[in-house]
């Protein structure tokens, strides 16, 4: 669609095969678009800050910001920052990058923020004391619980922007096959690998929704919605409780001294 795309990962090798196969993509009629990548571990918050930072000055407008990062950890990890993984990487990095990219957005106004959460969170609750799970964790609910922070924070984020031409979704990409779980334990990668060859679409079917949100002139203004095979789905109650929305927005912002 002619849309110039700037990455974040971690792994080079792996970046620059993306580079190349989205440059490669390009219609043949318009001129290389200038693609670039930038390097960080979206599970640290001083990577998270740095990168946000580096991407802001080299991009004083942003028309599309497109959180999807994620993991799924089998046994609770702590980072360097005291926060337990899943929930720095699934939540944290979403709240800190767009804190950070929002007055890119604003100056490209209509702008739009697009959330990869999932229908994992069905069922979940946030329990405020215990955030970062140190009680008993549980890679499923560390997992439900990040991806149920994803669509409460899109609802916090989407009251926020009112009025700036800035909109924000969330949605669930359906059960997709990519590395999501494999590269952490062997067993846990075993099972994730054996349930995806049974169940999982490719990854481009996943990639359908978002692309739909970054994009359709169809949901140009709309905000604050959860989306599935894009079209807008009421997540739980839970995911649409104001109160535990603003709960968590405030405790993240204390927690990355961010927003």
């Amino acid at each position: 669609m002619g849309a110039r795309l700037v990455l974040v990962a971690r792994d080079r090798a792996r970046a620059e095969q993306v580079l190349a196969r989205v440059t490669a993509q390009r219609p043949a009629e318009e001129q290389p678009a200038a693609h670039t990548v930038h390097y960080a571990d979206l599970s640290r918050l001083a990577e998270m800050k740095r990168v946000g930072a580096e991407i802001a000055a080299a991009e004083p407008r942003i028309d599309v910001l497109i959180n999807n990062a994620g993991g799924l950890f089998a046994t609770r990890q702590v980072t360097e920052d005291g926060l337990e993984r899943t929930f720095a990487t699934n939540h944290v990095a979403y709240f800190v990058l767009t804190q950070l990219l929002l007055p890119s957005l604003k100056a490209a106004a209509p702008a739009r923020i697009v959330n990869t959460a999932s229908e994992a969170h069905t069922g979940q609750k946030l329990d405020f004391s215990d955030l970062q799970l140190a009680g008993n964790y549980r890679f499923r609910t560390a997992y439900g619980r990040s991806k149920l922070a994803n669509i409460l924070f899109t609802r916090a984020l989407a009251r926020r922007l009112a009025g700036t031409g800035v909109t924000a979704n969330a949605l669930h990409p359906g059960f997709v096959a990519t590395g999501l779980g494999q590269r952490d334990n062997r067993f846990l990668g075993m099972l994730v690998r054996l349930a995806m060859m049974v169940r999982a679409e490719p990854a481009e079917r996943g990639a359908d929704t978002i692309v739909y949100l970054a994009s359709s002139p169809e949901v140009a203004g709309v905000t604050g919605k959860y989306f599935e095979r894009s079209r807008p789905l009421a997540p739980t109650a839970e995911a649409q409780d104001d109160a535990t929305a603003r709960r968590l927005w405030d405790e993240t912002a204390r927690l990355t001294g961010v927003g």
